[in-house]
């Protein structure tokens, strides 16, 4: 089996083969989003320590993705976080501008690792909500972070964790995250709040399906309601069929979960109507990958960009 290190270095030379010239970067970026599951140095409460091979495992899915910037869910503390920056760097991908977002979860967070400059910082680390009368912590916070890809073009990343499906005493899991979409939701308007055509990418685990009332929450209406970019899996999808929308019937569900035996779709890249204008869809997919699942119950999302206002 290749280890993490020795497939990121032959991805990367790959890539780079397959690019051709030093100029090709220009030309595109790609942003991405993936829940680790549980990547912690050691147990953290109910949480066990990544085991080596699903660290591994999750190192030569990053290298494949191959993305400018990475949006993390389930990362553990900051030492954590470094392992994961020299497990890449070791393997020829170097992330050296990152943001790791605390939160009111002791255990696992949200973290940005981006090859470009992060050139603005507003993450919220202290988010909370009234529910039936008393006061709830956002579990994770919200990273927001301001990413300067050129010398002209700038766009804002914004990177969630909402309240899982698991039961919680004596609350309801489906309202406690509904409330959370909300929070998220103010932070997207207070951006878009000066400038409807800000180019805005928000990401992340959400943990509910698109017609659920904390993603309609999410996505807004009007101008400054949100674009799913949905990805799905590059095997051309299924074949035209009279009167239905084929494109409907994609592969794009991103999480395994294991109470019920389900597959869905709960991870999510959504775009202001200014960043769709540089969207490029056909570069936008779910990677699906031999063995995904022994690095994660998820699977991870990449979407490019070209870099420059259109």
């Amino acid at each position: 089996m290749i280890n993490g290190a020795v497939a990121c270095r032959w991805l990367a030379l790959a890539w780079l083969a397959a690019a051709g010239t030093a100029g090709f970067a220009a030309d595109l970026f790609k942003v991405a989003t993936y829940n680790l599951e549980n990547y912690v140095e050691g147990a953290e409460g109910q949480r066990p320590a990544k085991p080596p091979a699903a660290a591994a495992k999750v190192t030569q899915i990053l290298c494949a993705l191959n993305a400018d910037v990475l949006a993390l869910q389930e990362i553990g503390t900051t030492n954590a976080l470094e392992g994961l920056r020299t497990a890449l760097r070791a393997g020829g991908l170097d992330y050296p501008h990152w943001e790791h977002v605390a939160g009111h979860d002791t255990n696992i967070f949200v973290a940005v690792l981006s090859r470009f400059p992060i050139v603005g910082r507003r993450s919220h680390t202290n988010e909370s909500f009234l529910l039936r009368g008393r006061r709830v912590p956002v579990s994770r916070g919200f990273a927001e972070v301001d990413v300067r890809v050129n010398d002209h073009y700038v766009f804002t990343l914004i990177v969630a964790h909402l309240k899982s499906r698991l039961a919680t005493f004596n609350t309801d899991e489906a309202e406690w995250r509904y409330q959370e979409a909300v929070l998220l939701r103010e932070k997207i308007d207070a951006r878009l709040e000066t400038d409807a055509d800000a180019n805005l990418i928000v990401v992340g685990d959400f943990n509910d399906t698109k017609a659920s009332p904390s993603l309609r929450a999410i996505l807004g209406r009007g101008r400054k309601g949100l674009v799913d970019t949905r990805p799905a899996e590059q095997d051309g999808g299924p074949k035209a069929i009279r009167g239905i929308r084929y494109a409907d019937r994609n592969v794009t569900w991103t999480h395994f979960y294991a109470k019920e035996d389900s597959y869905s779709r709960i991870d999510y890249i959504l775009l202001s109507r200014g960043m769709a204008k540089e969207w490029l869809a056909d570069e936008t997919y779910v990677l699906a990958v031999p063995d995904w699942g022994l690095a994660s119950d998820h699977r991870p999302l990449v979407a490019a960009f070209v870099p420059e206002d259109r």
